[in-house]
């Protein structure tokens, strides 16, 4: 019988490796591509986390195009130290200007008609030359001057906190109003739109929270006499326009300081300490408190 051939060995492939290799490239580079756009996501959150720091600190916004570096060595000495309000200075032209500023040491005197017109018209200047005419309106009736504040400008929806971004608005309204000894009313306004939250069960509680912390801002920042300011809410019940559009709601979502003229200041209450009798042909200390001259009078005529 004849012997089979024997069939020749195949030749050993050394090119096997290159598709294990292929398959470990292909996989690498599906890691890095992974890893970059984390890190690019990353770098947008640190971004984001450093722009809110700065503002809470009070350094103006950078701009979209600029770079934020974590660690500027030029910056780090200027990181203020973080004291109560009433001791806080100013850190820049964003923050409450300084309690000893000259607008804050200057006399004060009884605003009149004349003087609310130019308080009005710088005021509407400051705003036209900063392009803030949406962030509040200025009006004189017969109660006095009223500078409303919209909610947009000062406040987030739904909130009583006053936008650290408004601070340098507030400075310049507290700066034109601190020449007035008269009484301020601030008033809170919100639109009919119901608000049920743990802080704020209806919009009465959220008006009077924002009328309230603006009076705090003005007496802590500014040096206004407690005695000469008061906060009040009223809810959506006094509107200015039709809360049955959008444009509508944004008005009336407001808060609104007063200063009152003359004739507005008779309906205020006055401190019992306030109240004195006119002088009478008796010869009585002038100045008195009421109850306190009566007793005086009453003791004198026991004891004749």
């Amino acid at each position: 019988m004849a012997r089979r051939k024997k069939k020749p060995e195949p030749h050993a492939n050394h090119e096997r490796w290159m598709v294990s290799y292929a398959d470990f490239v292909t996989l690498l580079f599906a890691v890095f591509v992974t890893l970059f756009a984390m890190s690019q996501t990353d770098k947008r959150k640190v971004e984001e986390v450093i722009a809110s720091l700065r503002e809470s600190f009070g350094y103006a916004k950078s701009s979209p195009s600029s770079k934020v570096n974590v660690l500027d060595s030029t910056e780090l000495s200027q990181i203020p130290m973080i004291t109560p309000p009433a001791s806080r200075g100013p850190m820049n032209p964003q923050m409450p200007f300084n309690k000893d500023s000259r607008a804050n040491t200057r006399a004060r005197h009884k605003g009149e008609e004349k003087d609310f017109k130019n308080a009005r018209a710088s005021l509407e200047a400051y705003l036209l030359k900063n392009g803030m005419q949406d962030k509040v309106t200025l009006d004189i009736t017969r109660r006095g001057l009223v500078v409303s504040l919209k909610e947009a400008g000062f406040f987030d929806s739904g909130s009583a906190e006053i936008k650290v971004s408004s601070y340098s608005l507030l400075a310049k309204i507290a700066e034109s109003l601190s020449d007035y000894s008269n009484q301020i009313r601030v008033e809170g306004h919100t639109d009919n739109v119901p608000i049920n939250t743990r802080a704020f069960p209806s919009n009465w509680e959220l008006s009077a929270a924002r009328a309230t912390n603006i009076v705090r801002h003005m007496v802590s920042y500014y040096k206004f006499e407690p005695e000469c300011l008061s906060a009040a809410g009223y809810g959506e019940y006094r509107a200015v326009a039709d809360n049955g559009t959008a444009e509508g709601r944004a008005k009336n979502r407001r808060v609104d300081i007063v200063v009152l003229n003359e004739d507005g200041e008779k309906s205020e209450p006055r401190d019992f300490r306030q109240a004195v009798l006119p002088a009478p042909t008796g010869g009585a200390i002038t100045g008195e408190p009421a109850a306190a001259s009566a007793g005086r009078v009453a003791g004198a005529r026991g004891a004749m």
